[in-house]
Parts: structure tokens; C-alpha cells; sequence
């Protein structure tokens, strides 16, 4: 009986994770510059942070984080200030050579704790994605389903997107796509670091719709 709800829910998410923001860019780079294993669990970071969003829309705690502007705009400077950080790194990447792709991918590939921990807090820290699965679980979901049904939807949501990302992560990371980009050298990671700073900047001008 849930099965028209499910398809609302499982639609919206993918308009929403198909638009691309800050948790397209991370796994991009990390695809692009360290290969498809970076990118992988970047993407699976992101994934896990989307099960963070469901569990405090389910507890009602993002409903007080939408109306307080001190919670909203502490989330909002942490997720701001964080891609800062990432876009001033890209922005002092150095290029890489073609032919020194693969073992550049090997030299400055990063464990995956750390590659998971850039996808999660990208994700997690975003007050943006914290207003939209409020809204999904206020608007969208109604409130007389039962916890254990939504949670089955955030479990979805949550796979979905560690699915999608996945798949951005495979196909950045091919050799032709990468050698493509590396051709661009430290353009692309320039064109990168703007974008995250961009989207920082973005982020830190929102105020609560």
C-alpha cells in the first residue's frame, strides 16, 4: 500500500542526487585524481551520510535544526568552511602527466577512511540536504506511516545514492575519461577548486527558505 509513496520518494531523490552540488564534485576528484577505488568510497561516504539526514528527520531533530537559525548557521559554516578547504587543495594540485597517470593515481591515493570521511562530512555537514529530507519526510511521506517504513525508504535512499556516486566514481575514473582530464592538467583541478569554493560560497550566503 506504501508502493506510490515509495515511487514519489525514490523519484524526487533522483532529481534531486542527479543535479550536481558539492557531493558530485568530491567524488569526481577524487575519481579523476586518485582513481576508481578514492572515488568509490567517497561515493560510499556520501551514501552514509544520507542515512545521517534520515535519522534525525525521523527523531524530529532536523524540524529544530530548520528553526534555528544559531543550528542552522553552524552546520552551514562547517559544511562552508569544509569546501573551502577541499577547493583551495584543488586549486594547488599540481598537474599530472598522461603517461604517469596510473602510478601519479597510486602515489596520491589516500586510504579509504579517508576517502569515505570526505564523502560523509561533505554530505553530512550540508544544511541544504538537511532541508530537503525534512521536507521529504514532511511533505512527501505522510506522517501516519509507519517509522519502520520509513526507515526502509532512508535505507533505499541511502543505497541509491552510494549506487549513483558509485558510478560517477567508475566512470571518472576510466583511462580514457581520466587521460582526458589530464590532458587539461592543473586546469581541471583549477575549474574544480572553483567550483567547490563556489558552492561554499553559495552555501554560506543561504539562509533558511
Amino acid at each position: 500500500m506504501y508502493w506510490m509513496e515509495f515511487l514519489t520518494v525514490a523519484l524526487v531523490h533522483l532529481l534531486a542526487v542527479a543535479s550536481p552540488g558539492p557531493d558530485f564534485a568530491v567524488v569526481v576528484r577524487e575519481s579523476v585524481a586518485r582513481g576508481q577505488r578514492s572515488g568509490s568510497w567517497t561515493a560510499i561516504g556520501v551514501g552514509s551520510g544520507i542515512l545521517l539526514h534520515v535519522g534525525y528527520s525521523l527523531l524530529g531533530i532536523g524540524l529544530i535544526v530548520s528553526q534555528s537559525i544559531v543550528l542552522f548557521n553552524l552546520f552551514k559554516w562547517l559544511a562552508a568552511g569544509y569546501l573551502f578547504y577541499l577547493g583551495f587543495q584543488a586549486l594547488r594540485a599540481k598537474p599530472v602527466a598522461v603517461d604517469n597517470l596510473a602510478s601519479s593515481a597510486s602515489s596520491v591515493a589516500i586510504s579509504p577512511r579517508r576517502a569515505f570521511t570526505v564523502g560523509f562530512v561533505t554530505n553530512g555537514l550540508n544544511p541544504k540536504a538537511t532541508l530537503f529530507f525534512l521536507s521529504l519526510f514532511t511533505v512527501v511521506i505522510d506522517p501516519h506511516t509507519p517509522l519502520a517504513v520509513q526507515a526502509a525508504y532512508g535505507l533505499y535512499l541511502a543505497g541509491a545514492t552510494g549506487v549513483w556516486f558509485c558510478l560517477v566514481a567508475w566512470l571518472f575514473s576510466r583511462e580514457r575519461v581520466r587521460a582526458g582530464f589530464a590532458r587539461m592538467g592543473h586546469w581541471f583541478d583549477r575549474v574544480t577548486g572553483a567550483v567547490l569554493i563556489g558552492l561554499g560560497v553559495r552555501l554560506a550566503a543561504s539562509e533558511i527558505a
